[in-house]
């Protein structure tokens, strides 16, 4: 789960911001340049911009119609609506007043249906984030359960080890005793444990028999 971290840069940041000022100033452009190649004035070219704008407009409002609109393409049919009209006026006009005031209309209608899209956008990228870093201190906890878990067992396993080895020395210790016998152990009942390997089971809590206290008989 460790991810790296990626900064982007400020001008990989900034580039959608100018999206809509860029799309609304290249219109205008093209719209003078056709301008000064006879569009001023023509009642034809000004005929057919509004006839394709209209188009656009209606085409628009079929795509947002009825539960099977798709909001994406309204929204495009619609902007490409206004791009049309737009271009239309600022070519038909023999002035810059009107093209320019249009422009920036057009401008600040752009960026406020951006704004729209871009706050829609950063609340979809802002749950994302929220959704991967809870899913990675989830994880993180889930490792750390593991690794807590996984110590235990070793340590376990390790005191186990020891302390069979400690009770096969004390065994082995035991039996190497002077006096040990382990036939008086088993004649006595006592419980027995298992030695090393090869050994017969053993008494483990008789003395050797050199050190047991004698017993009086009623004659003494």
């Amino acid at each position: 789960m460790n991810e790296p971290i990626v900064t982007r840069h400020w001008l990989a940041l900034a580039a959608p911001k100018t999206a809509p000022a860029l799309a609304t100033t290249t219109v205008l452009a093209l719209a003078r340049v056709w301008n000064a190649n006879g569009a001023e004035h023509s009642l034809g070219n000004a005929v057919l911009m509004t006839a394709l704008s209209i188009g656009a407009a209606a085409a628009g409002a079929c795509a947002s119609v009825g539960r099977a609109g798709d909001p994406v393409i309204a929204g495009t049919a619609f902007a490409a609506s206004g791009a049309l009209a737009f271009a239309g006026v600022a070519g038909y006009t023999d002035g810059l007043p009107l093209p320019l005031l249009l422009w920036s209309v057009a401008t600040a209608g752009a960026y406020g249906l951006a704004a729209r899209y871009w706050r829609t956008d950063r609340r979809t990228r802002t749950a994302h984030e929220r959704h991967v870093s809870d899913r990675r201190e989830e994880h993180a906890h889930l490792e750390r359960l593991e690794a807590i878990r996984g110590t235990t067992q070793i340590e376990v396993a390790r005191t186990g080890a020891a302390y069979a080895e400690a009770l096969a020395q004390a065994l082995t210790a035991r039996a190497a005793l002077p006096g040990f016998d382990p036939q008086a152990l088993t004649a006595a009942g006592l419980p027995t444990v298992v030695g090393p390997v090869g050994d017969a089971p053993r008494g483990i809590a008789a003395a050797p028999a050199a050190h047991q206290i004698p017993t009086h008989t009623e004659s003494e």
